[in-house]
């Protein structure tokens, strides 16, 4: 199974990271969040901590290009086998980061991909 870490997840039932979260469980999907507050969404928490998060999949992420630099050592340091860049996510530096460690990466939309069966 494709254990999956919702990245710049939301407490706010709006937000599509939140959304994600919802549809990743319903899909069966195992499912982890990272986020600047803590709560839970789904069953599943919002650590404000990566220390004990690993074994991971897939990251999706839902925080802008300007966001992520703090984020790319350990992004990268989690080791996942793809990153997916939801839309308002792209960014070509993290890209060419993402390539040189070996880490595959998609430009794409969460909800789509599992709404067509393609995640």
């Amino acid at each position: 199974m494709k254990k999956t870490l919702v990245f710049g997840a939301s407490l706010k039932p709006n937000r599509y990271s939140n959304i994600a979260i919802h549809r990743l469980v319903d899909s069966g999907i195992e499912t982890l969040a990272y986020g600047l507050r803590e709560g839970e969404v789904s069953g599943v928490n919002i650590n404000n901590n990566l220390d004990k998060i690993s074994d991971i999949h897939t990251i999706t992420l839902y925080i802008n290009p300007k966001r992520q630099e703090e984020y790319y050592e350990q992004i990268i340091s989690l080791a996942p086998k793809r990153v997916i860049f939801n839309p308002g996510t792209e960014n070509l530096e993290f890209y060419k980061l993402l390539k040189d460690n070996g880490i595959a990466f998609e430009i794409a939309c969460t909800l789509v991909l599992l709404s067509t069966h393609q995640y």
